[in-house]
């Protein structure tokens, strides 16, 4: 493996599980106000005669008015949660794509189809969501909570919310919204996944691009703006559901249904803005960190096993 470089040597799954996930904590320290922001504009107008209910304008008001009501931290609300989400779900759903997509990958075939790659996408998104639902509902109970300065705390910390969850809605309330999220983040995924797969291959087969920063990010753009529009339906109803009280949906259909009826078909693009910011950036600055972790870890392979 002498003079080998770190683009001659594909990385293994072990390289591409735990990039994934360092690379979408990295993301997350960067883009979480305006998921929190994204998460308050969801769920706006499902308590209307709450005397806590805000009422929060575009992305930069509802951060704005956070900062001023509740302090800067506020924003941060839930990012132990998030992290936590971020190292079990995206190392799952973005680390093993390719391995899962090979498995699909009729023998023989020079590349995957389409339909193999949105399957792929389904596959490892449906998977991470099945190990890192807690971590989800958690994030967004912190993320929804309007706690003014100075007022009580909602949770004493990340592990006394699972407790808290467990202990008054049962070990279920910490799997609240599993199948809205399944559906939802499978959509987010496909969308992401795939888009980047196929902005990025063919940027560099038709040689408009070399496989560096420039065809990462326009790829990654592409994949969040692509997300954004085919997930955030299901993104608002599997807030709304998660964040609801016991008792306050039937279930996510009934949720969905009642948006419907009580606010309109408007209400499933409620927080577009700050979706598209978060999920835009997020994704710029994943995939960015995620193709340049492999490269690195690859190159410390290279180093460890060459000999002296």
């Amino acid at each position: 493996m002498v003079g080998l470089k770190p683009t001659d040597i594909p990385p293994s799954a072990t390289v591409k599980f735990l990039s994934a996930g360092t690379a979408a904590c990295i993301a997350d320290l960067f883009t979480f106000p305006l998921d929190t922001a994204k998460v308050r504009l969801q769920i706006q107008g499902e308590c209307k005669t709450s005397r806590t209910a805000k009422k929060y304008k575009g992305a930069l008001g509802t951060i704005t008015t956070m900062v001023k009501t509740e302090g800067p931290k506020s924003l941060y609300n839930g990012l132990v949660a998030g992290l936590q989400r971020q190292m079990s779900f995206a190392s799952i759903r973005i680390g093993l794509y390719d391995s899962v997509k090979q498995f699909y990958t009729p023998k023989g075939s020079d590349s995957a189809s389409i339909p193999t790659r949105l399957l792929a996408g389904c596959t490892t998104g449906a998977m991470a969501v099945t190990c890192a639902q807690p971590t989800d509902v958690v994030k967004v109970r912190f993320q929804a909570h309007i706690r003014l300065v100075g007022g009580p705390k909602k949770y004493n910390g990340t592990v006394d919310a699972y407790r808290t969850i467990a202990r008054e809605e049962g070990v279920r309330g910490l799997w609240k919204g599993t199948l809205p999220n399944i559906i939802r983040n499978s959509i987010v995924n496909c969308g992401e996944m795939v888009t980047y797969d196929l902005i990025k291959e063919t940027l560099l087969r038709y040689r408009l691009m070399t496989d560096n920063f420039p065809c990462h990010f326009v790829a990654a753009f592409g994949a969040g703006f692509c997300a954004t529009i085919v997930a955030s339906p299901v993104d608002v109803v599997k807030t709304r559901y998660m964040n609801s009280i016991p008792g306050q949906y039937k279930n996510a259909l009934n949720c969905m249904f009642t948006m419907v009826v009580k606010e309109g078909p408007t209400a499933f693009y409620k927080g577009f803005i700050p979706s598209f910011l978060r999920l835009g950036s997020w994704n710029v600055v994943m995939f960015v960190s995620f193709e340049q972790l492999k490269r690195l870890m690859v190159l410390a392979q290279v180093s460890w096993e060459s000999p002296f």
